[in-house]
């Protein structure tokens, strides 16, 4: 048995991420991994994810230039979502252009954006 085997894999054998910057503790992005993503992750120190969209790995700033360095990776109580501490590489963490992509704050009944775009999406991809 290994690590990986400590892991509750969902039925389509993913595992939910939560990416959280180390330094300001910021929550940058959720995504999924399976079992050759965590452990690319782990090998590589970058972060790699699964695309369930296009069903492939995924690895974060390929596109971009906005990689993630891992410094941590968790495991919560139930060994069924993963945490991983990184670095963001360039500020950018969502597709948006944006610091993170939790920018969406619900006030008063509606969502508003909070979070200015640092760089335009179509200057990224």
């Amino acid at each position: 048995m290994t690590w990986l085997d400590e892991v509750n894999w969902d039925s389509s054998g993913l595992v939910p991420v939560i990416a959280q910057e180390y330094d300001t503790g910021c929550i940058l992005m959720f995504a999924w991994m399976n079992r050759q993503a965590l452990q690319l992750t782990y090998e590589t120190k970058q972060a790699v994810y699964w695309s369930r969209s296009r069903n492939k790995l995924w690895r974060k700033g390929e596109e971009s230039g906005h990689s993630q360095l891992v410094h941590e990776i968790r495991l919560d109580c139930d060994e069924d979502v993963v945490l991983i501490k990184v670095e963001q590489v360039g500020g950018i963490a969502c597709h948006t252009g944006r610091h993170h992509c939790f920018f969406k704050k619900l006030d008063n009944g509606h969502w508003l954006i909070d979070q200015a775009v640092i760089k335009d999406p179509q200057d990224i991809y």
